[in-house]
């Protein structure tokens, strides 16, 4: 994706215009405006002259972002730049306003004294206003050189209604002025009186301060929303201690080369991604992780730049420099996300496109009626200005982009990567995650789980496997030379190691053949008991492997090896479900083993012996019944996370599996699914109240504006008070969604299950089974959780008031399988229908 800076967007119709006109340019596949950031992402073949020029005749400027490729160049975009700006011109346009509102309103409503030489002369007091608004329309000319622009091009934005609004109420005044002074040439007192009452130039004026005042407010709520992407960039270093011929030498870190060896102190930042090769030390890798806890580093180790040297000293040589450092791709991750719109927002945009025109004409039409109505060309110019400056194009337009910004940067925070704003958006929406086993609800490393010696000890059955194994390659020996050396044993002295076909290993010590293997190629060579055997195979039943150990034509014992599940995997599980998604277990393992793992780790669904090409397709079926969302880690996992709705890669995963997914997790724990779908509910809900205050603002001010309750209820809008609304409205929508950053994503004590139709609901069956013996919600607690244990049963509806329970099928089952299943709770079932 190509990304450019635009400048000159003012509200989301200016952003719309500019997503049009580059999307006619040939070669460009999509176009996504950012007005939060005044950013824009191109994806296609279109020249970068070819985008530029598209955007300048439309009426905006753009250049192509980042192409200095340094840090401090993006901490300088984000920068806010506006709030300083707005700052100053505010303050001169209220110095000038207060002035100007004496004049107009102190003096005229309240007969606050004026000098002498103003004295019973309105026309004096009329030019004195006219030459302050004046003033006040030259500071504020940005307004009127944006909105004209846009009028120009035919594209009328937020600073156009401004311009009218304003440039209405000025024109009018003028008038008013002129016909003063004809009134005064002819010496009519009253008509000089009447006329003095006809000037908005006070208006004109306060629109434009007032609109300042939400502008302000807005860009500073808006510099707060990039925060974390700022965060971000700061902690890029600035400087790395190189050694050079065995001399310390400072250098600026773009200057740092692929295996260039640097030195860092305690307290210092890591300059680029290395491997230690000297010293060892503990490393606060918050972040990038969001875990506080240091962790400790020694020689072979990896580092990440950014990350802080909380204690020795160490020398390390560069492995990633530049834009290939973890950091610079979280930036880019989440510097791109803020470039892409999430779907909901196209809503905002459809409306956005024809809002402002609407509004001009809706203003016309407001003056067209009230002076068919009899009314003066004051009081119908006031009713339409009124229409012009209470409507907020801006709410709208920046309802999604600031949530998603702020959700974005929120999850950044806390190691959770999403990649764009649509991921952010749809994570929240799933209805069933399929979960890999090995890396993802395991640890990924076999471990040894139990230790059965025979009429041997513990440490001298594992030594006797330690001695042999540690001549193998094999992933099960590995687990077992990692549990001897924790023991600090050493092995045996061995000779004539052999792999032996069928599974089994064998080594001579002492004159004696030292054998290990399956239980099915130790029983080739001799007997083992029925005791035994049975051990062996609630060993398999529970999902380990057990590995049979003898010493010529004695058995030894067993050693059990299993891949076991990660200690966060069942609670995030849990979490899962308690969201009302359905867990799924995809594992090439054979069944057992796999529903043993399954069982401990509580999924809905286990689906064994799956060829890493068949993942894609099972994933293909899922999405049938449901959004499925996919997490993985391995290069097998790839197909997969690319064919689901949401793929989600374990950060310790390969570079295959993170590319191929929509979310990357920097701790690689599975609490973070759960706490990725939690956020994205909160931001989707952040939006969705961001959007209803967007509309509902306009569509109640809009009628107040026009005067449609002044017949009814004799309500009467001011202009000046239409432009602190419209000020406030944009201020609102960014301040509700700055409030998501107090939202915990860690904590599941508000999750509630979401019921969203599953592709499969049109064709479910629902059965009403009558039951007796409920009495309270503990009862119906315990009925739901039994009838919703059941593979065939998707949801469980259940009311002890009226003694039924309605369940939904996703299968058929039989009427005695569910009375069972009830009656096994203690109640009584009395029909099923």
């Amino acid at each position: 994706m190509k990304k450019f800076n635009v400048t000159g967007m003012s509200c989301t119709a200016c952003s719309s215009r500019v997503e049009k006109a580059v999307s006619k340019v040939n070669g460009v596949k999509s176009v996504s405006v950012s007005l939060l950031t005044n950013s824009m992402g191109v994806e296609g073949s279109a020249s970068d002259e070819s985008i530029i020029a598209a955007v300048e005749k439309a009426g905006y400027g753009a250049s192509v972002a980042g192409a200095e490729k340094k840090q401090s160049a993006e901490t300088d975009q984000l920068k806010d730049k506006d709030t300083p700006v707005l700052m100053h011109r505010l303050i001169a346009s209220v110095g000038f306003l207060v002035v100007l509102m004496y004049i107009s309103m102190g003096h005229m409503m309240w007969g606050w004294p004026l000098p002498a030489f103003f004295a019973d002369n309105h026309i004096a007091m009329g030019l004195a206003q006219l030459l302050l608004c004046v003033i006040i329309m030259v500071i504020n000319q940005k307004f009127f050189i944006s909105g004209f622009k846009g009028l120009i091009h035919r594209s009328p934005n937020m600073d156009t209604l401004v311009a009218l609004g304003s440039g209405a109420s000025f024109v009018y005044s003028v008038y008013a002025l002129f016909a003063m002074t004809d009134a005064q040439v002819k010496g009519n007192a009253e008509l000089v009186m009447s006329y003095m009452h006809e000037f908005y130039f006070e208006s004109a004026a306060m629109i434009l301060t007032l609109i300042t005042v939400g502008k302000m407010l807005e860009a500073h709520s808006k510099g707060k929303t990039t925060n974390a992407l700022k965060a971000l960039l700061n902690l890029a270093p600035k400087k790395a201690t190189l050694l050079i011929d065995g001399k310390e030498t400072e250098v600026t870190v773009d200057k740092v080369k692929k295996g260039d060896v640097f030195v860092v102190r305690p307290g210092e930042s890591i300059p680029t991604d290395a491997e230690i090769t000297d010293g060892s030390t503990a490393v606060d890798e918050s972040a990038l992780t969001g875990e506080s806890i240091p962790v400790d580093k020694v020689v072979g180790d990896t580092v990440s730049a950014g990350t802080i040297n909380k204690s020795g000293f160490i020398k390390c040589s560069a492995t990633a420099v530049g834009e290939d450092t973890a950091l610079s791709q979280i930036i880019k991750m989440v510097s791109d996300a803020a470039a892409t719109k999430a779907p909901v927002a196209k809503i905002a945009d459809k409306v956005s496109g024809v809002f402002v025109p609407a509004v001009i004409v809706i203003a016309l039409i407001t003056i067209a009626v009230w002076l068919l109505c009899g009314q003066t060309v004051g009081y119908a110019l006031a009713r339409g200005i009124s229409v012009l400056v209470i409507s907020c194009p801006c709410a709208l337009g920046l309802a999604t982009p600031v949530a998603i910004m702020v959700g974005n940067g929120m999850g950044a925070r806390k190691g959770i990567l999403f990649k764009t704003a649509a991921s952010l958006e749809e994570a929240g929406k799933t209805q069933i995650a399929v979960l890999d086993k090995t890396g993802t609800i395991t640890k990924g490393e076999p471990k040894v789980t139990d230790i059965i010696p025979f009429e041997i000890t513990e440490n001298e059955l594992l030594k006797y496997a330690y001695s042999i194994e540690v001549k193998s390659e094999h992933p099960l020996a590995k687990a077992i030379i990692v549990k001897a050396e924790e023991l600090s044993l050493n092995p045996y002295e061995v000779t004539d190691f052999k792999a032996e076909s069928g599974n089994g290993l064998s080594a001579e010590y002492n004159g004696k053949r030292i054998i290990g293997g399956s239980k099915k190629y130790i029983s080739s060579i001799i007997g083992i008991s029925n005791d035994i055997s049975s051990k062996a195979d609630k060993l398999s039943e529970e999902g380990k492997t057990p590995l049979f150990f003898m010493l010529d034509n004695k058995l030894l014992g067993i050693i059990a090896v299993a891949d076991v599940i990660k200690e966060e995997s069942p609670q995030a599980i849990k979490q899962l479900q308690n969201m009302g998604i359905k867990v799924v277990m995809l594992t090439g393992d054979n069944e057992r083993t796999a529903k043993a793992v399954g069982k401990l780790a509580g999924v809905d669904e286990v689906i064994a012996g799956v060829m890493p090409d068949g993942k894609e397709k099972v994933v293909a079926e899922l999405k049938k019944q449901g959004k499925v969302l996919m997490v993985g880690d391995g290069i097998n996992d790839a197909p997969a996370l690319t064919r689901a709705d949401i793929g989600m890669a374990i950060g310790s995963g390969t570079d295959i599996a993170i590319d191929a997914a929509d979310v990357v997790f920097m701790k690689s724990k599975l609490t973070d699914v759960p706490a990725a779908v939690r956020l994205s509910r909160k931001t989707l809900r952040n939006i969705h109240e961001n959007l209803f205050w967007a509309f509902i603002y306009n569509v109640i001010g809009i009628p107040l504006a026009a005067g449609v309750w002044i017949p009814l209820l004799g309500w009467q809008l001011n202009p000046m008070f239409g432009a602190a609304a419209m000020s406030l409205s944009s201020f609102c929508v960014v301040t509700n969604a700055l409030r998501l950053n107090f939202f915990d994503i860690t904590n599941p004590k508000k999750d509630r299950k979401i019921k969203y139709k599953s592709k499969k609901d049109d064709n479910a069956m629902t059965k009403t089974m009558k039951i007796d013996g409920m009495m309270c919600s503990h009862c119906e607690g315990r009925v739901k959780q039994s009838l919703e244990g059941l593979a065939q049963v998707s949801q469980a509806e259940v009311s002890h008031e009226k003694g039924t329970a309605v369940v939904t099928l996703t299968a058929e089952v039989s009427n005695d399988v569910l009375k069972k299943t009830v009656e096994d709770q203690g109640y009584n079932v009395i029909s099923i229908s």
